[in-house]
């Protein structure tokens, strides 16, 4: 019965230890490389392999986490500009993402504050909100972007906000 309980305790406690790389916790990979490292210099017993596998384990535990970080906040992007393009100069509208793994789906408004004609693209500078929380205790942060019309869509052209909002991935 003993070994039935404890095994019951590792699923979860396995679990648990994934749902720092769903919420793109920056420590996961090196936690992930420390346990890793240790256990295959352990069961090795040589040192330099447990130091390469826990090299190896942290670069692509850190590939696997930016790589998650830039396609949400490449959603993220291409839902505001799809939800923008259509408007006209002064035009708002709601915006909403929602992610496969429903961690960070995000929301707000967006106004389209100029138009810009060039002979090369037609562009839109956005301001745009982040709606954190429901009811009396919601907040709301405005930001700016830009977007411009890529063949048949509308796509994010600002390089990179410089803003807290986006963390590491700056």
């Amino acid at each position: 019965m003993r070994g039935r309980a404890g095994s019951n305790r590792r699923v979860p406690l396995g679990l648990l230890c994934l749902l720092p790389l769903l919420m793109g916790c920056k420590a996961a990979p090196d936690i992930a490389a420390v346990i890793s490292g240790a256990a295959a210099g352990g069961a090795t017993g040589n040192p330099a392999i447990g130091f390469a596998v826990g090299v190896a384990v942290d670069a692509a535990g850190s590939a696997a986490v930016r790589y998650v970080g830039r396609s949400r906040q490449q959603a993220e992007q291409d839902a505001i500009a799809e939800a923008a393009g259509e408007l006209r100069l002064g035009g708002a509208a709601p915006w909403r993402v929602e992610h496969d793994i429903p961690i960070g789906n995000e929301h707000g408004e967006l106004r389209v504050v100029r138009q810009i004609g060039s002979p090369l693209a037609a562009c839109k500078e956005i301001v745009f909100s982040v709606d954190d929380g429901a009811g009396p205790d919601a907040t709301r942060s405005w930001y700016t972007a830009s977007i411009c019309r890529q063949a048949d869509r509308w796509k994010w052209a600002s390089a990179e906000p410089a803003v807290e909002r986006w963390g590491f991935l700056q």
